[in-house]
């Protein structure tokens, strides 16, 4: 099962900057891949909803970029600036609340293994 873009629309900010928190530096098609792989396919990211949301991310000075040359090529690799680097930890705190108050909301069981 794939999860709908209206349920990832919601936390993708919050999956690239905890990619970047653990990977230091990723350019946009590798961050799709790592999620793809991350989640067994289950969560697929487009270009069109990834760009936007590393625009967005570092025009609010959460992220950085720096431009790689490789042979004829271009590669923009997004690291987390310092304010993102603290914005990442609170985002997850944020998510991880949410999703036990959902779980609440919803009364869903915690499945153990």
């Amino acid at each position: 099962m794939i999860y709908s873009t209206e349920l990832i629309k919601g936390t993708l900010k919050t999956i690239v900057l905890k990619l970047l928190a653990d990977n230091k530096k990723m350019y946009g098609y590798e961050i799709t891949q790592r999620v793809k792989e991350l989640t067994f396919d289950k969560i697929q990211i487009s270009e069109g909803a990834l760009y936007p949301t590393l625009h967005a991310l570092e025009s609010e000075g959460l992220l950085v970029t720096e431009v790689e040359y490789i042979g004829k090529r271009v590669r923009k690799y997004y690291s987390l600036s310092p304010s993102g680097k603290s914005k990442s930890k609170e985002k997850l705190s944020e998510l991880a609340d949410f999703i036990e108050t959902m779980k609440l909301l919803l009364d869903l069981k915690v499945k153990t293994a």
